[in-house]
């Protein structure tokens, strides 16, 4: 095994190859991208407090502090007076397995064609370009997902949850009380049936779908309200539950979504306006 330990800022660059990929940290910026090098380049550009362990065993490289752990990486949000800050980057090949641990960092993962798996606690996330299965979970701090086309699994309990442009055909978030914005990219239609399950106690969700979909639609909240920009779906409850459900074209994925107090919305992605096309003629967005 290789070992650095990183005191100041520092660039490092392992001379063997690298399958898997930890980083884990207290505060400060998390940033991972996959390249299609071959080669891993690591660059710690800030670090204030106990110096950092940049390790290599076998193909698996990993960036943490020496007593911070997969395991204990909750428990780190209420200790005080141990001030650790540190800005890491980490440039891999895009086929890599990444695990991201961010106490009170901001994580930014992108071009990953592995697996990708980042827990928080209070930093935000941000998912870009991933087409591997993708595991994200957070305590307060929000997640976005943008042009992932990899299964999609999320939950948070009261940060809010982002998912733009798709997530390929399986989307699988829930929260407690954070609110979901889910946005289904028109280009996924040719692809697999879409798969969709969101839940959440007091959270609001909003589902933006193109038009046409597949899908068959079960969407309800207890005691919230719901709002339905599709003909093809039927909304029922006046009193207690209200739901929205039906079929969207010919029903070959799933779109399921659920919550307590919180309302639910289905809305209608504008169409493309033909380039003649007046503005009264492009119909309302919802």
């Amino acid at each position: 095994m290789t070992e650095w330990t990183v005191t100041k800022p520092t660039r490092l660059a392992p001379a063997d190859p690298v399958t898997r990929l930890q980083v884990r940290i207290v505060s400060g910026t998390v940033n991972v991208v996959g390249t299609e090098e071959s080669s891993t380049h690591v660059e710690i550009s800030e670090i204030e407090g106990p110096p950092l362990i940049v390790s290599q065993d076998g193909s698996t490289l990993t960036v943490t502090y020496e007593d911070l752990h997969w395991k204990n990486l909750h428990k780190w949000f209420d200790r005080k007076g141990h001030r650790r800050r540190a800005v890491v980057s980490v440039a891999v090949p895009a086929g890599v397995d990444v695990e991201v641990g961010a106490v009170d960092a901001e994580a930014v993962v992108s071009g990953i064609r592995g697996r990708t798996e980042v827990r928080g606690v209070t930093g935000d996330t941000t998912l870009l370009g991933l087409s591997g299965p993708v595991h994200a979970e957070s305590v307060s701090g929000s997640l976005e997902a943008q042009s992932v086309t990899g299964a999609l699994r999320i939950s948070s309990a009261t940060g809010a949850v982002t998912v733009i442009e798709g997530a390929g055909g399986s989307v699988k978030a829930e929260t407690i009380s954070g609110d979901m914005v889910i946005d289904l990219d028109p280009g996924e239609l040719d692809g697999p049936p879409v798969d969709i399950q969101l839940s959440s106690v007091s959270g609001q969700v909003a589902i933006r779908l193109p038009h046409p979909t597949d899908a068959r639609v079960e969407a309800s909240t207890t005691i919230g309200s719901v709002s339905n920009a599709f003909e093809d779906l039927r909304v029922t409850g006046e009193w207690g539950t209200k739901s929205v459900t039906g079929t969207l074209g010919s029903g070959r994925g799933t779109l399921t979504a659920t919550t307590v107090s919180g309302s639910i919305a289905l809305l209608r992605r504008p169409e493309a306006a033909s380039p003649s096309a007046s503005p009264s003629a492009t119909g309302k967005v919802l």
